[in-house]
């Protein structure tokens, strides 16, 4: 592995552990301060500091190491993680989330971020000086005198053996080569424990002409007395160890441990393998290279290798280990293999050209179609017609690769609720729903900042005070609820808060103080709702940091647009609101209904078509868009008169007008247009910026026919349509009451 290939992996890993070890610290609060919460965020830290000490990061392992320290007091129970400390840990991971992110982008940590750094040490280093209570002293007197009690009975192991690893390194040849100072695995091992012996081989030194700076001819043995485990001695190596030979014996004691351990294994039906790694003799890597090895000489050899001689040597676990580990094995039934479950870190951007490719894939596959049906030719329609099968399910397969769950995007929020609850000095408690629902990666990175906002909005105008909750009879604490599910080919997210609700009187007040209605105008609680995504208009009666200006809602609406989704707001006064998003599930290839208005190709995503019919088979309502649809009202809009679609010179006269009824959410609508020509895979091509501004086109499409389509963004449709007609109605009804 090169030294550029390590930092990334590092940098990956790195960003990974800090976001488990952000919702471990946040288990905490909830009540869940179990030993393996506690061990999960002392592991983060310990990974990350002894990777960035590989690296020579010595900022990250300096900062790191003092956060090891105080985790380890708290695994032990010397420290007790309060809510404050609880806090200053949240702080700590931030800092060194921001440390690796200067390192990631190549730039100097500046001059506030160091000092809040070392601001943040003062306060552990508080915490690691403070005077032991005297239960925890108690507790450590005990347990020094257990610890003398276990040395005076290891008198008769040999000197040096008690708690003593012994490590032959044969680092590859290329390390040097690579950026890798072997002498910072000798230094992060020091940090595991104390190097007792170190001895250096230099039998594979060549002679002065052949040497080559740049390649390492030295091998180690060290002994290393530790408390740390085999899987922490090995993860010292992760970046060397595919091109070394690494073998770790463990302490003499450990043996008689291991071989206990094994016989008292609850669990049948293992092999061998999985008895080690659960005795905590071997873990899954060494396993995983060990079979590695047998399946390569059972090949070049007539006699099979067991795998417990390659264990022996290779690994350097002792024979009775091996041994007792075989015996337990005999004693349980032999069991079918389970399926292996395997993840790889795949480049977002080599996913990204893999649908590219298979939206070109898709086209090419319409032309080939519309070729066929021009040939009339049987068997040549049967092929292609297999053919779009096997396109369609490579196109499915292809996209789900790209679906992530939501609940990653869901568990940030927790720390946002907490950080904020605290600020504002308000109870509050989240709740996450729907965490497995998956959705397109690219759509979950746009989604973050809106979902912010409007969490942000329902903390602090949302959910009442402590005080003001008592007044309305409602508990100290309020709830909030992230959940998100699956309806009619879309995703909903849904926000709710049992808060105040909207106040409808305050909205409109504000609505015609900023010239937005008129004050004679009647409107219904969904439209004034609406309101609020008009920009500039808040009903906050303060501003505060978080929310107030009336600065962006509007904003808010935009983004979910820009998506092809829409954005619904239910609310009752001293109840609570809810937020309804809802979302396509992807935004790269779509299942699409072709159709035409004078000329011009549209594509309509097909999740939102209910049904096809003439205009002229429907009852109208005279002087308005609307039909009267078995007994619905639906409001229509003509693609030629919203885009001002000039008539074409060869246009076929007395075309019937068709109407496609489509629906998102709860609202319907109509759209008329000249051509249906039925179902298609379209590949969603971006609009260029110049037409960024358009409303109602949510991307575009080329067609087997090379000719382009534009794809309607429906919910803006729907909305335009519904706006028309209520419009309209307003007009009518006018009318009528002017005096004759």
């Amino acid at each position: 592995m090169s030294m550029e290939s390590a930092l990334q992996t590092f940098y990956a890993e790195a960003e990974e552990l800090l976001h488990n070890m952000e919702a471990a610290l946040l288990r905490l609060e909830d009540g869940e301060a179990d030993s393996e919460t506690m061990n999960e965020i002392f592991r983060a830290a310990h990974t990350i500091k002894g990777s960035a000490g590989l690296f020579g990061l010595h900022a990250i392992v300096g900062f790191t190491h003092v956060v090891e320290n105080l985790l380890d007091r708290a695994r032990a129970g010397t420290v007790i993680i309060d809510t404050h400390l609880q806090g200053v840990l949240l702080r700590c991971r931030d800092h060194m989330a921001a440390l690796v992110a200067d390192v990631a982008n190549g730039r100097d940590s500046t001059p506030d971020l160091l000092q809040s750094g070392d601001l943040l040490l003062r306060e552990l280093m508080a915490y690691l000086e403070a005077p032991r209570s005297d239960a925890v002293a108690a507790d450590a007197s005990e347990t020094e005198q257990a610890a003398a009690a276990a040395a005076q009975d290891d008198a008769n192991i040999p000197p040096g053996r008690a708690d003593t690893w012994h490590l032959s390194l044969r680092l590859g040849p290329d390390v040097l080569r690579n950026g890798m100072d072997p002498l910072s695995f000798i230094r992060f091992l020091g940090t595991l424990g104390e190097i007792t012996q170190l001895v250096t081989l230099d039998d594979h030194l060549p002679d002065l002409e052949s040497y080559d700076a740049e390649t390492l001819y030295l091998a180690f043995e060290i002994d290393l007395r530790t408390d740390a485990g085999r899987a922490e001695i090995e993860d010292v190596f992760t970046f060397v160890r595919d091109d070394s030979d690494i073998r770790i014996l463990p302490p003499y004691t450990k043996v008689e441990e291991y071989i206990q351990l094994i016989h008292s294994l609850p669990e049948g039906n293992q092999r061998l393998g999985e008895i080690l790694i659960q005795s905590g003799a071997l873990t899954r890597d060494s396993l995983e290279r060990a079979l590695t090895t047998q399946a390569i000489i059972n090949q070049q050899e007539q006699k099979p290798q067991l795998l417990g001689e390659i264990l022996a040597v290779q690994q350097a676990i002792p024979n009775e280990v091996v041994s007792a580990a075989l015996e337990r094995q005999k004693k349980s039934p032999e069991r079918k293999p389970a399926a292996e479950a395997r993840t790889i870190r795949v480049d977002a951007e080599k996913l990204d050209h893999l649908i590219n490719l298979i939206g070109e894939l898709v086209i090419s596959r319409q032309r080939v179609d519309l070729l066929a049906a021009q040939t009339g030719s049987g068997p040549l329609l049967e092929a292609v017609a297999a053919l779009g099968g096997f396109t369609e399910h490579i196109r499915d397969a292809a996209l789900t690769l790209r679906m992530v769950q939501i609940g990653d995007t869901f568990q940030r929020f927790r720390r946002i609720v907490r950080d904020t609850a605290h600020e504002l000095g308000k109870s509050i408690d989240l709740e996450i729903s729907g965490a497995e629902t998956e959705l397109d990666r690219s759509m979950v990175e746009k989604l973050t900042d809106p979902l912010t906002h409007i969490v942000r909005n329902a903390l602090d105008h949302g959910i009442e005070s402590v005080e003001t909750r008592r007044e309305r009879g409602k508990s100290d604490t309020g709830t909030l609820r992230l959940s998100a599910y699956h309806d009619a080919g879309n995703i909903v997210i849904e926000i709710s808060d049992d808060g105040g609700g909207l106040n409808v009187e305050k909205i409109r007040a504000k609505a015609v103080a900023n010239g937005l209605i008129d004050p004679n105008l009647e409107l219904s609680s969904y439209d004034l709702h609406q309101l609020i995504f008009h920009p500039g208009l808040s009903t906050a009666e303060k501003v505060t940091d978080l929310s107030g200006r009336g600065v962006g809602m509007d904003v808010v609406k935009r983004n979910i647009e820009a998506l092809q989704g829409g954005i619904d707001i239910e609310s009752t006064p001293g109840e609570g609101t809810l937020f309804r998003i809802r979302l396509p599930l992807t935004l790269a290839i779509i299942d699409g209904f072709h159709v035409a208005a004078r000329n011009t190709q549209f594509i309509i995503p097909q999740t939102t078509v209910l049904e096809c019919m003439d205009l002229a088979s429907l009852p109208a309502v005279k002087g308005r868009n609307c039909v009267n649809l078995r007994g619905e009202p639906i409001p229509f809009i003509r693609l030629s008169d919203i885009f001002a679609l000039a008539p074409a010179a060869f246009a076929v006269q007395d075309v019937r007008e068709k109407l496609v009824v489509v629906q998102f959410g709860n609202e319907r609508a109509g759209i008329v247009v000249e051509h249906l020509y039925g179902e298609v895979q379209t590949v969603v091509k971006p609009l260029s910026p110049i037409f960024q501004a358009l409303k109602g086109v949510g991307g575009s499409s080329l067609l087997g026919s090379g000719d382009i389509a534009f794809i309607l963004d429906i919910p803006q449709l729907i909305e335009l349509a519904i706006l028309r007609e209520a419009r309209q109605a307003a007009q009518a009804g006018r009318k009528q009451e002017q005096p004759l």
